[in-house]
């Protein structure tokens, strides 16, 4: 209830200063945070950038739940409403190739092996009360021959 009505705030002073879309997506990060801690991941990064500036995970996480413990890249997608269709469509090639760049400087960093990562999307449509899914293993980045990460 408490990190609710901080989350609230925090959407009220957004909308003042950014733009829509950016609080909108903001507020969309938000929720999909605390809703992968109440399952039980442990957020490792928000927003996180490469070194470049040129590529953005919204969310890392590790995730025990699965077949060990997975190091999950999490693309959220928000929308005021489901109007023009599902949040996750909106996740062209160019991020697809972003987020894969992450994954692999990232598994680097940490030494995760490639069969430990998954690609998440989670979608918020940003109605009262907010519609929040959690698609798992939603991009198979790493299916093509040659899209490993390298150590």
């Amino acid at each position: 209830m408490i990190g609710a009505s901080f989350d609230w705030l925090r959407d009220v002073r957004r909308r003042r200063e950014w733009s829509a879309d950016l609080a909108n997506g903001r507020r969309g990060e938000d929720l999909a945070h605390r809703y992968l801690k109440k399952r039980g991941f442990t957020i490792v990064a928000r927003n996180y950038r490469l070194a470049a500036g040129d590529a953005e995970a919204d969310i890392i996480a590790r995730d025990g739940a699965g077949k060990g413990d997975e190091l999950v890249i999490v693309e959220v997608k928000s929308r005021e409403s489901g109007e023009f269709g599902p949040p996750d469509r909106a996740i062209g090639e160019e991020k697809r190739k972003h987020l894969l760049r992450i994954a692999r400087a990232y598994a680097k960093k940490t030494e995760t092996p490639a069969e430990r990562i998954r690609f998440d999307v989670i979608t918020v449509i940003l109605s009262r009360p907010p519609v929040i899914e959690h698609h798992r293993d939603a991009l198979h980045l790493f299916s093509a021959p040659g899209n490993q990460p390298t150590r």
